[in-house]
């Protein structure tokens, strides 16, 4: 049934509009829409009862985040990704996180702290239960509170930019390995997050730096694992 679409100077238009930039950001951020995935405005228009102008006020916000990518006279697209992607992430992500998680040491608020724990409880559930998607989600949400806690404006554009691509690689690789050491790793990483909190609550702005770089040393070594696969060892008979 096609819904109503609502006038978006009123009430309900903005809470769909923001409904709409919660599934977009989630479809994307799980690969549900996949890098270069073209976006129909009209679609998501009468899927969450919004006019086209709201919608595209809405993809023009996504795509300055880096979630879409617009071109003139091109339908916007959900932002690509390739090897090279791969290496700036990597050459950019220790600068951003180490800088946010030391700053967070020294700013995190209790209430802040408590709300980490939270979001570091739902991450191991997700990684007791198998669940790639919750896991994934869980570990952009709690390197984004740590940004917060970092309250610097500078940076936390860097870094949700950072974990966009962070959140889909990571629901690459996790999601396509079979590797009996992937458990373990998973279990050094939720290990690593308790750490990291413990750091960040005792204000200890060393231990924090060292923690979030081992932290950041495990999933490249994971990544890697991925992208540079070794060769099978291939037995011919004589």
């Amino acid at each position: 049934m096609k819904a109503v679409v609502v006038n978006e100077g009123e009430g309900p238009a903005v809470d769909r509009k923001t409904a709409l930039g919660q599934t977009l950001r989630k479809r994307i951020l799980s690969m549900e829409l996949a890098p270069g995935a073209v976006l129909d405005e009209v679609a998501l228009s009468e899927e969450f009862g919004l006019s086209r102008p709201p919608v595209r006020e809405l993809l023009r916000q996504m795509a300055a985040e880096g979630y879409i990518d617009l071109e003139a006279n091109r339908a916007p697209r959900v932002s690509l990704m390739s090897h090279q992607t791969l290496r700036s992430f990597f050459l950019a992500a220790p600068l951003i996180y180490v800088a946010t998680t030391k700053l967070a040491a020294l700013h995190a608020t209790p209430a802040q702290i408590e709300g980490l724990k939270r979001i570091q409880q739902r991450f191991r559930q997700a990684v007791d239960a198998g669940d790639v998607d919750g896991r994934v989600l869980y570990n952009d949400e709690f390197h984004l509170e740590i940004g917060r806690m970092a309250d610097n404006p500078y940076l936390m554009p860097s870094l949700c930019r950072l974990l966009i691509d962070h959140a889909r690689l990571g629901k690459t690789f996790y999601k396509v390995q079979v590797d009996p050491d992937l458990q373990a790793d998973l279990e050094t990483a939720a290990n690593q997050h308790d750490q990291i909190i413990d750091a960040i609550e005792r204000r200890d702005v060393d231990d924090a730096e060292r923690l979030i770089r081992a932290h950041m040393d495990l999933s490249r070594r994971r990544m890697a694992m991925f992208a540079a696969p070794e060769g099978l060892d291939v037995q011919f008979d004589a």
